[in-house]
This record gives structure tokens, sequence and C-alpha cells, in this order.
């Protein structure tokens, strides 16, 4: 049997975020999503997610690009040298990755801020099926560590699986799309941690996919012709995708003025997601494919 978790992530980074996701949820396959809890549209996000019983949501845990829910000086080690705003977390990746893997970041703050974001979201009366990071910086040691932690003191089964499976990486794939490769490249690296990630979760106790895809094509700007566009890719790694549960990673939202000054990348690729993700003819080769659409509540069920 083939499952998909099709995930929304960014939940309450701008209304029009939220809505494009509810939106998705309603009209097409989205199942779940996970909520960032210091996001902008938080309260929104909240509201919607009420209105909506069986989309799963799960937390976006925040701690690069974004502020803690702490107090400054609760999570001051986890926050950006030098910077210029000095309640933020680091917004580069290879910075916080550097810190991360140099052991930079004290580990009861990592899980205290995690926690935070788990019980806030929490303490609206929302379920919090599951667990995954923004820019997936739980695939670091040390910050996985800490989820693990976190999540078996705030009760949560579930945990994203940030290994992109082999089907999903085959060169073949990216062969005619060259702003991939090097996103393509870092994902085969990251693959050889799979069995580390595995382990730790089952010893943890906790739930997770099989793998995850979308990672590679995160952002992306494809042309609208035949085999040449997000659609295609998309209907190709789900035709090759083996036996088990998997979850798709996406990211869809209307691109509006407060998206536009949120200072996040993904901008016209919200707006593509979305009308992909609405689609009849993808809910179609899904049934074709014989893949069934659950929600992380139904993973943990």
């Amino acid at each position: 049997m083939r499952r998909l978790i099709v995930n929304a992530d960014d939940f309450g980074l701008t209304a029009g975020v939220n809505r494009g996701i509810v939106e998705a949820h309603n009209r097409g396959v989205v199942s779940s999503t996970t909520l960032m809890a210091n996001g902008p549209a938080f309260e929104d996000a909240v509201t919607a997610a009420r209105s909506t019983p069986n989309l799963s949501v799960g937390c976006h845990v925040v701690l690069v690009d974004g502020t803690p829910v702490l107090p400054q000086d609760a999570v001051d080690t986890l926050r950006a040298i030098r910077s210029a705003e000095p309640n933020h977390f680091y917004s580069s990746l290879s910075a916080f990755a550097a810190r991360a893997m140099l052991g930079g970041f004290d580990r009861d703050q990592l899980v205290a801020e995690v926690v935070a974001q788990i019980r806030k979201i929490q303490a609206t009366g929302l379920r919090v099926t599951h667990l995954d990071t923004h820019k997936h910086a739980h695939v670091f040691p040390e910050i996985l560590a800490a989820l693990l932690r976190a999540a078996r003191i705030c009760g949560v089964r579930a945990i994203r699986n940030p290994i992109v499976p082999v089907k999903a990486i085959s060169a073949r794939l990216f062969k005619d799309k060259r702003e991939l490769w090097k996103r393509y490249s870092q994902v085969r690296v990251l693959h050889a941690f799979s069995g580390q990630f595995l382990q730790r979760t089952k010893r943890a106790g906790l739930l997770t996919p099989d793998g995850v895809l979308g990672v590679i094509e995160t952002g992306a700007r494809f042309g609208s012709g035949e085999g040449s566009g997000r659609d295609s890719l998309l209907r190709e790694t789900l035709a090759g995708l083996p036996e088990g549960t998997w979850e798709l990673v996406c990211h869809p939202g209307y691109n509006d003025a407060d998206l536009r000054a949120a200072g996040t990348r993904l901008l016209d690729s919200r707006d593509e997601e979305r009308r992909l993700l609405t689609s009849p003819e993808l809910r179609q080769f899904l049934d074709e494919q014989k893949i069934r659409v659950i929600g992380y509540a139904e993973f943990c069920a």
C-alpha cells in the first residue's frame, strides 16, 4: 500500500498563506499543515484550523530565520551573534548549520524553545499531531535531539522524516532543470544520514514516515509546457513511489503584499503550488496510482 501525507508548511506566516493552505485542503489534496508558533498570522491560522477539523495540525518549529517564543535571556545561545536584531535567530541556514555542528547551542535552551513553541499551539486547544522544522533544520543531530526530547515532553507522537527517498532523487528527473542541481546534490549527501535518523526516532518512540518528497523542488519556477512543469515532475516522482507512507512537502499560498513583506523567497511558487494542489487532475492521478492521501492524525492513530 502506498500512502501520502500532503503537508503544507508555513501555516501562520501570512493571512494569504493561511487562506491558500485551507483552500488546498478544502478543494484539494492537502491533508496536514504545520503552524509557526511565532508567525505573524498565528491567530488567523488558529481560527482557520478550528474551521477545518479534518486538517491535521503540527508545529513548524522555527529555530532559524525567525524570532523565539521565549524571552531573549532564556535563549541567548540560539540568537544570532552580532546581529542588528538581537532577538532574532540566525537568518542564514549555513551560519546556523555551522553553529549547530560545532555544538554552539545550549541543549537545554534548544529543548525549552521547541517546547514553548509546541505549548503555544496546544494552549489554543488544537491538537499538535506532528513536528517538522523550518528549513529542515532537524537534519542536524543536535536539533533532532532537541525535537525528540520536546516531542516526548509535549506528547507529540510523530516527526517529519527529512530524508528524500533514493527513487525521488534520480538524476534523470532533474537533468533538464539546472537550477535544482545544487539542492539535488545536497539532498543526495543527506541521504547518508537516513539510517541514523530512523534509529534515533525509533529509540525515542516516535512515528515518522518513510521519507519526504518535494524538498528539491521547493521554490522552483517551471515553464508551462508539457513535460517541463512542476506537475509533470511531481507525477513522475509519485509514479515511482515505493510502498509505505511518504510525506509531500508543499507551500501553497497567495503572493500578496503581506507575503512580499515577509522576507520569504517563496513568492510566485506559492500560487503555482496552490493551483497544482487543487487541480482535479492531480486527485485523479493519485487515484489512478492507488496512492491514498492521509493526514498525520490518521498516521498516528
